[in-house]
């Protein structure tokens, strides 16, 4: 009896030593960075077997190689069509057709629209393909003959390939990111514009541009805005301290809020909290952002 709970305590340790080590297998794996994924597109069944032979052990930025095969133009691009994050093509140019990988390399820019992946072309019958045409004619990022595509070749392409795809995936999605800033502040700006006046000024103090808003309270029109100075709109003399204050706060970079006023075309007083910005251009070094302040209502 003793023995059986020996053998069945044995067990039951083994068990759960088994499922640790599956359960930190499984940790492993899912910390482990995803792999490249490589498409070897050729009619030949041993160059997939040769190819991935050769590159079983290459690892870069800490992501190894996880290969796709396609035997034929049509099987290539449909594998493209289904798996976007395909980082490197290693396409045979002959294959159901003389031009059958050609056609490939083509579609792959033009109709799948896919500038990302790398393509790489090798050729067993280099006489039948002019490589410098096809270099100038197709966007494809390398061209080799395969008996001129050693193990060391072969690793030197597929490297620089999976570096520069790395660069251009980095860069399209810093580019995602500032558009996806540059649409949030344009939806700032479309709000602003909505509630406040908003102008901006040439170094000599002229008005160089004008939103809707600052025509309509100001009953002029844009035309006739541009390009006029402030005694359109307010008769000197400006008061003397508010004046210094906006001009020395400007002149050191820093941003100038007060209530000023102003008259609109019908000679009617129109009182305005405003706030001046100097800003990075050279044609329209200040911007003014102002809100109409309603006068107050008498009491009853």
């Amino acid at each position: 009896m003793n023995q059986n709970d020996d053998d069945t305590d044995w067990m039951i340790d083994d068990d759960e030593a088994v499922a640790a080590e599956a359960q930190s297998s499984g940790k492993a794996a899912a910390a482990a960075p995803p792999p490249w994924r490589v498409l070897i597109v050729d009619d030949d069944v041993d160059v997939h077997v040769v190819t991935k032979f050769s590159l079983s052990n290459v690892c870069f930025r800490g992501r190894r190689l996880s290969f796709l095969h396609a035997y034929s133009g049509e099987e290539a691009l449909t594998t493209l069509r289904n798996t976007p994050d395909i980082a490197l093509v290693l396409l045979d140019v002959i294959m159901e057709t003389s031009d059958a990988g050609l056609n490939v390399a083509r579609q792959i820019r033009d109709n799948l629209h896919n500038s990302l992946v790398r393509i790489v072309l090798r050729t067993g019958q280099p006489g039948q393909a002019l490589e410098h045409s096809i270099i100038l004619d197709y966007d494809i990022n390398d061209f080799w003959c395969k008996t001129d595509l050693t193990t060391r070749k072969l690793f030197t392409t597929v490297i620089s390939s999976l570096r520069a795809y790395a660069g251009l995936q980095e860069a399209q999605e810093h580019a995602a990111v500032l558009q996806t800033q540059l649409d949030h502040a344009r939806r700032l700006l479309d709000a602003v514009d909505q509630h406040a006046v908003i102008a901006t000024f040439d170094a000599r103090g002229r008005i160089a541009s004008v939103n809707d808003k600052f025509c309509a309270k100001f009953q002029f029109s844009r035309q006739e805005l541009v390009g006029a100075d402030l005694r359109l709109l307010h008769t000197p003399p400006y008061p003397p301290d508010q004046l210094a204050d906006a001009l020395s706060a400007l002149g050191a970079g820093e941003t100038w809020t007060d209530v000023v006023t102003g008259w609109r075309r019908d000679g009617q007083e129109l009182r305005l909290r405003v706030t001046a910005s100097v800003v990075d251009d050279p044609v329209a070094p200040y911007v003014v952002v102002g809100s109409v302040m309603q006068p107050l209502k008498k009491p009853l």
